[in-house]
């Protein structure tokens, strides 16, 4: 039988998924961007410039930044987003009180493209469903002591 949230979190888990929720598709989509930037500097030479001779955005020779680095801040943003989710997946994590595997898959969401996408439905399914569980678990004996009284 899987372990359910202690109650003293219950009040604190809609929150939590809440920041996982947003924290994923966020850091989701710059990894994606992250990936483009990687191609685009490694295979193809350029990077992304902004506000440089060439225009508002430009792609410029790898190394031939000369103003803002888009590259750089696609890289950096990531970075304290994928922070900011891991922190969501702890909170999220210890609250429901799942396996260790489980907080160990989530974190790979922010490290291989598209997966934060993919997990997120079934993560925020299995809570709600967890909360279900909860609320019919902690309804169930007050409905008893009412009948009885």
């Amino acid at each position: 039988m899987p372990r359910l949230p202690k109650p003293a979190d219950i009040a604190k888990i809609p929150g939590a998924l809440r920041l996982y929720q947003v924290s994923s598709i966020i850091t989701g989509v710059f990894l994606l961007l992250l990936c483009a930037e990687v191609v685009a500097k490694f295979i193809y030479g350029y990077e992304v410039e902004m506000g440089g001779a060439g225009g508002f955005l430009a792609m410029v020779p790898r190394g031939t930044v000369a103003a803002f680095n888009v590259s750089t801040a696609i890289l950096i943003v990531h970075g304290w987003f994928y922070v900011l989710y891991l922190f969501a997946d702890f909170r999220l994590w210890s609250m429901m009180r799942w396996p260790f595997w489980r907080f160990v898959l989530i974190a790979f969401g922010g490290v291989i493209p598209t997966l934060s996408f993919f997990l997120e439905s079934p993560v925020t399914r299995s809570v709600k469903r967890s909360l279900a569980e909860v609320s019919d678990t902690t309804a169930a004996p007050a409905e008893k002591a009412e009948a009885t009284s």
